[in-house]
Order: C-alpha cells, then sequence, then structure tokens
C-alpha cells in the first residue's frame, strides 16, 4: 500500500513525536532551568503534534501531505536546534537526533509542498 519513503518517514514522524513527548515530560520538567524556557516548552509541543499531523496525512493518504510534511520539517527543524543547545546533556542530543532524521525524512517527502498548493487543489476541486 505504501512506498518505502513513506513508510520510513511515517516511522521517523512517529517516533520524533514520542521522543519529544518523553523527553520533555520526564526529563525537562524534572530538570527545570532551560529545559522548561517557554520557547523551549512550545516548540517541544509544536513538534509533537505536527509530527502526529503529518504521519497522519501520509498514513491516510492525503492529498495534503506535502503541505503537512512541509510544515513538519520546519518545525522539527526548529525543534532539533533548540534541543542541541543543551549541550553534554545526552537526553536533549537524542532528541535533537531524531527532530533532525525527521526533519530531512519531511523535507523530501513534501517536495517543496507549501500552502498554496493548498490553494491549488482547492481550485481544482471548484472545477
Amino acid at each position: 500500500m505504501f512506498g518505502e519513503k513513506i513508510k520510513k518517514c511515517m516511522q521517523l514522524c512517529r517516533a520524533c513525536s514520542d521522543i519529544c513527548e518523553e523527553t520533555f515530560y520526564n526529563h525537562c520538567l524534572m530538570e527545570g532551568g532551560a529545559h522548561t524556557d517557554s520557547a523551549h516548552a512550545r516548540i517541544m509541543a509544536d513538534c509533537v503534534d505536527i509530527c502526529r499531523t503529518a504521519a497522519g496525512a501520509m498514513a491516510r493518504g492525503s492529498e495534503m501531505h506535502k503541505v503537512t510534511c512541509g510544515a513538519c520539517a520546519e518545525i522539527c527543524e526548529a525543534c532539533a536546534e533548540s534541543c542541541a543547545a543543551m549541550k553534554g546533556d545526552k537526553e536533549m542530543q537524542a532528541c535533537a537526533e531524531a527532530c533532525h532524521a525527521c526533519a530531512v525524512s519531511c523535507r523530501e517527502m513534501s517536495g517543496g509542498g507549501h500552502l498554496s498548493d493548498a490553494s491549488t487543489l482547492r481550485a481544482r476541486r471548484a472545477v
């Protein structure tokens, strides 16, 4: 049903969502300080949500998966940078690696998909 690329991307999205959520609740909240900075907390929550959304869009064969994957790539890269900034923290570095891997896969899956693709899709349906 799914090609290998899309299966791998869905797996990476799910893994990224899981590690971000687990790391935030089981590590960041325990560490405090920069780990609980509001900007860091928000980007981790955004990453969890968009990864789940992108995986779901791919799983159901949504025509909009390119758009969600494009957004996922951007958000995951921002989350990777935020996590990687916490030098010397193994859990945060593992989270950054998962986010980066997801971003790379989603960027490839998006094929350069943008929000304007949604307008094009709506226009095609209106005809």
